[in-house]
């Protein structure tokens, strides 16, 4: 399974955390487009297969070395993904 992203963006929020936690952008859209959705409970991993096969919101969420939680999203017509802080949706 490899998830389209389309377009890839990221809030400024996000640069920076990830910038002072010393993470690719990169290295999280590549788990998110592998099915590695992170730090997500049963219901939202469920979630995440049945979007896939619906084409609905996919939502990846990963906790930072530095205490820090980064959401990904992929858009339902995977127009476009966006890499966001959880404060920032």
């Amino acid at each position: 399974m490899t998830l389209p992203l389309g377009r890839c963006v990221a809030t400024p929020g996000a640069i920076q955390t990830l910038e002072e936690a010393g993470v690719s952008p990169a290295s999280l859209l590549a788990r998110h487009m592998n099915g590695d959705w992170g730090e997500l409970d049963e219901h939202d991993r469920k979630e995440n297969q049945f979007s896939l096969k619906n084409g609905f919101r996919i939502l990846s969420s990963y906790a930072l070395g530095n205490g820090e939680k980064i959401w990904v999203i992929t858009e339902s017509d995977r127009s476009s993904t966006c890499i966001l802080l959880p404060s920032e949706y």
